[in-house]
């Protein structure tokens, strides 16, 4: 079977909406109790976030509508008042966003003509003059690991640590190494690669983020963003090879990068340790003692949908066919790349569409032919393209906090958390500086601790997951900003980004 062309999948919802900061370093954050927009927050936390629903286009401004996570509007009133609802006729809440040359954006009400502008407080509309204070900086609102796409070549970027350069080539993004965490600081972004260094304006790897590895960002409504130093230079894939550095002469929107959250591959183990794999293009079975490409496989789900994808290397999903057999060469569409998820202490039971389990026949074919799942259709999982977790809650990253000696879980930053596998599904957390995570008698955590514990994850969305402490209890996010492991079950509080 020839492969597929790996295309670029359409972004989320997710991957599309950002946080406006005012001239005053305040976020525009939405009031659902008053009914009223403010621009007093320091962080860009849900209240903060805001969907662009664009309705034209065109390469310096566009006609938008400003939604908030909870399904209403930014809406522009005849008195200059700003306030937060649902418009009462077509042109009601639309406003003309224009795209300035520093990065920033302003918004004209298309039905006044005022500008949304903010006191350092209180926003409202009363100036048809431009000025300063109508300035909006726009802030990517998707989770800070990312990857960037290049529309003009087909491909995605990849550090090479080996040399330290960054490449616009990989045609597949399952390595570690095209996954990237944007840092936001003082109005710049830094990009720090899967082996915590960091880019500069020398095209280079570095080990310390400075001014250096400080760019700016445009950013257009539709995920598209281009990195700047300021000073005339963009970053662009340049050369044969295609590296990634800053230049004056991009030609054909090359700047241009579309920017997603970095997905989530994993591999599959079976009970004789062997990682289930694509052979001839698409059998799969349990054949192979190391990983390979081939044993990769990117877990998609939605949050709404139980069921899950394994999308192959080759482009293709894990479908179940004729005879029971699990072959390769599915298309997502189709209801039998679906499968239901059961999962037991860190390992994965995969439940096909036919309802059988998956398990694998004596001749090492992955086949959907169980009625019912035992040690024999348990596999194990690990991820095999991130040894590190960013975990963002209903409040927030996961991080520490110098005035506090617990983990935190409104953090507008993440800490990062490295991963060390000890078992199938099984993780220890060891904190910046190599310490261990430990866990108090009341659930909760500090990151200095001298022993390994043991943390299991189950994934339950294509970047989601549960986090089992050792306490047995689920990891969960609390109301205070305190991270706690005291939930029985599963609820909002306990699904973690990542």
């Amino acid at each position: 079977m020839a492969e597929v062309d790996w295309t670029h999948r359409h972004p989320r919802d997710e991957d599309l909406r950002v946080g406006l900061i005012s001239w005053a370093g305040n976020y525009l954050a939405f009031e659902a109790y008053k009914n009223t927009v403010t621009a007093t927050a320091k962080n860009l936390g849900r209240r903060q976030t805001w969907e662009l629903l664009v309705s034209n286009e065109q390469e310096t401004q566009a006609v938008v509508r400003l939604k908030s996570l909870q399904g209403l509007y930014l809406l522009c009133e005849a008195d200059g008042s700003v306030c937060y609802g649902k418009p009462k006729t077509s042109h009601h809440g639309c406003f003309l966003l224009r795209f300035h040359r520093n990065g920033k954006w302003t918004f004209q009400c298309i039905i006044s003509g005022r500008y949304l502008e903010s006191d350092g407080e209180d926003v409202f509309c009363n100036s048809r003059v431009l000025s300063a204070y109508h300035m909006w900086t726009p802030r990517p609102a998707l989770h800070v690991h990312v990857m960037l796409y290049s529309p003009v070549y087909h491909s995605y970027a990849r550090a090479d640590h080996s040399v330290g350069r960054v490449w616009m080539d990989a045609g597949v993004p399952c390595l570690e190494e095209c996954g990237f965490v944007l840092h936001f600081q003082d109005g710049y972004y830094h990009l720090e690669t899967s082996t915590h260094h960091f880019l500069s304006h020398v095209d280079r790897l570095v080990s310390q983020r400075s001014s250096k590895t400080a760019f700016h960002m445009q950013v257009r409504p539709r995920g598209l963003v281009a990195l700047c130093d300021g000073e005339g230079g963009s970053l662009y894939p340049q050369g044969s090879h295609l590296l990634l550095g800053l230049g004056s002469s991009p030609v054909s929107g090359e700047e241009w990068f579309i920017l997603q959250h970095f997905p989530t591959w994993v591999s599959l183990r079976s009970k004789n340790r062997r990682f289930i794999s694509v052979i001839y293009d698409a059998e799969v079975c349990a054949a192979s003692e190391r990983l390979t490409p081939m044993s990769l496989f990117q877990y998609e789900c939605d949050r709404e949908n139980v069921n899950l994808q394994l999308r192959s290397t080759n482009g293709y999903y894990l479908a179940q066919r004729r005879h029971r057999a699990i072959i390769a060469d599915g298309h997502p569409v189709e209801s039998e790349t679906s499968f239901r998820a059961h999962w037991n202490c860190g390992k994965i039971i995969l439940q096909a569409s036919n309802g059988c389990f998956l398990s694998i026949a004596s001749n090492g074919l992955l086949m959907a032919s169980a009625t019912t799942p035992g040690s024999n259709e348990e596999l194990g999982i690990r991820f095999a393209n991130r040894s590190f977790l960013l975990l963002r809650g209903r409040y927030g990253y996961v991080g520490s906090c110098s005035d506090r000696d617990l983990m935190q879980c409104d953090r507008d930053q993440p800490d990062c958390i490295q991963l060390l596998p000890c078992h199938q599904g099984i993780y220890h957390f060891q904190a910046q500086g190599g310490s261990f995570w430990s866990i108090t008698s009341f659930g909760t955590f500090r990151p200095w601790g001298k022993f390994a514990l043991n943390f299991c994850i189950e994934l339950q969305g294509s970047n989601l997951l549960t986090v089992l402490a050792p306490n047995g209890f689920y990891i969960r996010a609390d109301r205070s900003g305190t991270l706690l492991a005291d939930s029985e079950t599963i609820t909002k509080e306990c699904i973690w980004e990542f």
